[in-house]
C-alpha cells in the first residue's frame, strides 16, 4: 500500500533513481545517513504500513468533552423601560460545550490536553477509543503554556503513550497526528516535521513549536503527534489557516514541555518557570553586525533587576545569551522554552557574549519567582474611577501568573467588573497604575487612600503594554 504524501514522494524518488543509467539488478545508491534514517531502497519498503504504529498508539488517544453553564443576557438588560415587559433575564443559563482530543501518558490515568479545550469547564469527560467514558478531574492547567492534565480512574491500567525526547526530533522525520477533527471520530493523518522551534505563532507564552504538514483540523487540539517509534513528540495545538481547515501547517507543543508539565501535575505542585530577573529582546541584523556576530542570533539582555539570579550570575545589560545547557538560543522565545523545560532547582549553564565581544560561561540559579512585595489584593469601591477594579501589588511571581514582564513593578489591575465605573473609565486587566494626581503609586493601600481623597478630580497615569496613558476625570 502506497502511503500518504510524505512517503509517496519518497516512492517517486526511489522510482526515478531505479530508472536511471544503472546496470540491471544493481540497486540505486543510497545517500549516507548520519542518524540511521534512509530513503526506501525497494518496492517492498515503499509499501510498508503505519498500521502497527496506529494499533499501538491510537488506544491512548482520547476524546475530551468539556461543558459549562453560561448566563444568558437579554438585549434589554439594563434598560428600565424594557425590563418592565421582558424582565432582566437573570438566572437563565445555556449549556455550552466543546470537544477536543487528549493523550493518556500514564497507565494510572493521566491525560494531557490543551488548556483551551477545557478552559472554564464545569464538567469534563474523557471518552476512550473502545467506547468507555470517564468523568475527569483537572489536576493542573496553565493558560500561558496552553496545557492541562486530567485524571481518570479505573481498576485496570489504561493504554498510554511514552513521552519522547523532542530535542532529538529532526526536520524531515515522519510523524503521525491522531485526534478527533470536527468531531467525526478518531482520525490518523501522516506527514513530516516541516520545521522546528517555530516562534511568534501567538498561541501561548512559550513561543516554541514543532511544525508539521500532517493534516491537523479543529478538534485535533490536545491530540498526539507521534514518531515512528510510537512515542509522543508533541501535543497538537494550532493550525495556520485562512479557511478554518488544514492548509498543511500545524503546530505542536514539544514533548519535553509536556513532560515538565506532567511531572508537576504528578507531584501535585504548580507549574513554575525559573525566575531570571532580566528583560530580553531579539538580536537584529544591525545589532549582530555591531556585536561582531555572523548572523542575528541570541537573546540580548536589555534590563537586569537588582538582587535577582541574573545579577548574581554576573549577567549585565548589553550581554547576549548564545546558548543554554548546550542548546543554541536563537531568540528570547527559545530561551524562555529552555528555562521552562529546565524546571526549578540546580543551575543552568549559559554561554554569554559581552558587549566587547568576549565569550564567557555563567551559571544561573534556577529559582522560583519571589512574591515581593506581597500582592495585598483589594477590590476598590466608592465614588471613584477605580470602583469595580481589583488591584494587587505587582511582584515577579504575580507578573509571571499574568504573563507580564517580570521586571515590571507597581500596582496592577487584575480584574474589572462589568459595567462598573472602572470599566466605563476604560481600565483593563494588566494595566499598571503608575501615578495618581502626580504622586507615584507604590502600593494598593496608597491607591485606595489617594483615590478616596480625590474629590476635586483624578489625574491618572497608566502603563499599558509599555505605553503611558494619561487621563483626567472630574
Amino acid at each position: 500500500m502506497i502511503l500518504g504524501s510524505g512517503v509517496a514522494a519518497l516512492a517517486l524518488s526511489a522510482t526515478l533513481s531505479l530508472s536511471g543509467a544503472q546496470p540491471a539488478g544493481t540497486p540505486a545508491p543510497i545517500a549516507p545517513a548520519t542518524s540511521g534514517e534512509r530513503v526506501p531502497a525497494s518496492e517492498a519498503e515503499v509499501k510498508l504500513s503505519f498500521a502497527p504504529l496506529v494499533k499501538k498508539s491510537a488506544p491512548a488517544v482520547v476524546n475530551v468533552y468539556a461543558a459549562r453553564n453560561v448566563p444568558v443576557r437579554t438585549p434589554f438588560a439594563g434598560d428600565p423601560f424594557f425590563e418592565q415587559f421582558f424582565g432582566r433575564g437573570e438566572g437563565r443559563t445555556r449549556r455550552e460545550s466543546s470537544l477536543g482530543s487528549g493523550v493518556i501518558v500514564d497507565p494510572a490515568g493521566l491525560v494531557v490536553t490543551n488548556h483551551h479545550v477545557i478552559a472554564d469547564a464545569e464538567e469534563v469527560r474523557v471518552a476512550l477509543a473502545d467506547g468507555r467514558e470517564f468523568d475527569a478531574r483537572v489536576l493542573l492547567k496553565d493558560q500561558q503554556a496552553d496545557l492541562a492534565v486530567l485524571k481518570i480512574e479505573d481498576d485496570e491500567p489504561f493504554p498510554s503513550i511514552a513521552i519522547a525526547d523532542s530535542d532529538t526530533t529532526e526536520i524531515g522525520d515522519l510523524v503521525l497526528a491522531i485526534g478527533n477533527p470536527f468531531g467525526i471520530g478518531q482520525t490518523v493523518t501522516n506527514g513530516i516535521v516541516s520545521a522546528l522551534a517555530r516562534t511568534h505563532v501567538g498561541v501561548n507564552d512559550v513561543g516554541y513549536f514543532i511544525q508539521t504538514d500532517a493534516a491537523i483540523n479543529p478538534g485535533n487540539s490536545g491530540g498526539a503527534l507521534i514518531d515512528m517509534r510510537g512515542e509522543l513528540v508533541g501535543v497538537n495545538t494550532a493550525i495556520f489557516s485562512r479557511s478554518g481547515g488544514s492548509n498543511g501547517i500545524g503546530f505542536a507543543i514539544p514533548s519535553n514541555m509536556v513532560r515538565a508539565f506532567t511531572d508537576a501535575a504528578r507531584e501535585g505542585r504548580p507549574f513554575e518557570r525559573p525566575y531570571v530577573g532580566a528583560g530580553f529582546v531579539p538580536v537584529t541584523a544591525d545589532m549582530a553586525e555591531a556585536l561582531g556576530l555572523d548572523r542575528p542570533t541570541g537573546a540580548l539582555i536589555q534590563t537586569v533587576r537588582r538582587g535577582t539570579p541574573a545579577e548574581e550570575a554576573g549577567l549585565r545589560e548589553g550581554d547576549v545569551v548564545l546558548s543554554m545547557n548546550g542548546f543554541p538560543v536563537d531568540n528570547p522565545d527559545t530561551l524562555g522554552y529552555r528555562l521552562a523545560t529546565a524546571g526549578l532547582g540546580g543551575q543552568a549553564t549559559m554561554v554569554v557574549m559581552s558587549s566587547d565581544g568576549k565569550r564567557e560561561t555563567v551559571r544561573l540559579a534556577l529559582e522560583p519567582a519571589p512574591e515581593n512585595p506581597p500582592r495585598d489584593t483589594r477590590t476598590l469601591d466608592g465614588r471613584t474611577p477605580f470602583a469595580g477594579a481589583t488591584v494587587a501589588n505587582l511582584s515577579p511571581r504575580l507578573a509571571g501568573e499574568l504573563d507580564m514582564p517580570q521586571t515590571d513593578m507597581g500596582v496592577v489591575v487584575t480584574e474589572v467588573e462589568r459595567n462598573s465605573p472602572a470599566a466605563r473609565f476604560g481600565l483593563r486587566p494588566k494595566d499598571i497604575i503608575y501615578s495618581l494626581n502626580g504622586r507615584e503609586v507604590e502600593s494598593t493601600r496608597e491607591l485606595e487612600e489617594d483615590a478616596s481623597n480625590g474629590r476635586g478630580g483624578w489625574r491618572i497615569e497608566v502603563d499599558r503594554n509599555g505605553q503611558r496613558l494619561v487621563q483626567t476625570v472630574r
